[in-house]
């Protein structure tokens, strides 16, 4: 009974999200699936923003995979230098189109087990290009959006990619599997932000458990030896500490050097003591 409860909120939920939201679509410009395919590539670990700033130059040089194949790589690795890994990238996008080229007749394929055998292409990047071009994922792209607000909204309790797609998967059907991600994306990027949710202003706030204290919940936890942003000290007030401490610490040696005797007063001392 409760699971038909959690089951019946989350899809009433996800539809009013699906409202604010209309236009939730794949970002990252592309002309084919091809494109799609290489852009995604690209994505990994950098914004979309970025990615659509490299690829009109990358594309307009090698539209398809028979111009890509034969490209080279240094020639790759220049063209999208403005991208973070730029080089492993441009490996794997040349690698790729070869072998679209020698083994699918350069088309890109259709399942997730073949798109995986392809450099650089991930479950994550498969499920990407297999939803947004034919609307088939194999299950729910979970990107860092998607995580923390499955885990804000209560449809998951995981903290894994892995078993976060298996919870969302089981939780929406089918054929809402790419819509979904889509859509909790634009909410990440436009609302529930990680640092300053704006959760006065979201249309889902009296369905959310963690409405007004979202800014808890589905953070990435502080890497070890750091104190979280919420304990930290500011740059100031640790500017301000040092410059205290310097100053105690000069004006301790200028104590100690004025209870010092003077070179004149010791070798007056010194000359009373042998008169003596």
């Amino acid at each position: 009974m409760a699971r038909s409860k959690a089951l019946r909120q989350a899809t009433e939920t996800y539809a009013c999200l699906r409202k604010a939201h209309p236009d939730a679509h794949c970002e990252l410009d592309h002309e084919s699936v091809f494109q799609l395919l290489v852009a995604t590539v690209m994505s990994a670990q950098t914004t979309d923003v970025n990615v659509n700033k490299a690829t009109p130059a990358l594309f307009e040089r090698w539209p398809a995979p028979k111009h890509l194949a034969s490209a080279s790589r240094d020639d790759v690795e220049s063209t999208i230098s403005s991208i973070g890994m730029f080089r492993q990238k441009a490996k794997n996008i040349v690698r790729l189109s070869q072998l679209l080229m020698a083994g699918h007749g350069g088309s890109v394929p259709e399942t997730l087990e073949e798109l995986v055998a392809l450099p650089g292409v991930g479950r994550k990047t498969a499920n990407v290009v297999l939803g947004v071009a034919w609307n088939k994922p194999e299950g729910v792209v979970v990107d860092t959006h998607v995580q923390r607000i499955g885990q804000r909204l209560g449809w998951t309790k995981n903290t894994t990619p892995e078993k976060i797609e298996v919870d969302l998967a089981g939780t929406f059907p089918r054929e809402d599997w790419a819509m979904v991600s889509h859509t909790l994306i634009f909410h990440g990027r436009r609302v529930c932000t990680a640092r300053k949710p704006a959760c006065a202003a979201c249309t889902v706030s009296e369905a959310c458990p963690s409405a007004f204290k979202a800014e808890n919940v589905g953070r990435k936890p502080p890497k070890p030896g750091r104190t979280s942003d919420a304990n930290a000290p500011s740059k100031k007030a640790a500017s301000k500490k040092s410059a205290a401490k310097s100053k105690k610490a000069v004006a301790k040696s200028k104590k100690a050097v004025a209870k010092k005797p003077s070179p004149k007063r010791m070798r007056a001392k010194k000359a009373s003591g042998s008169s003596s």
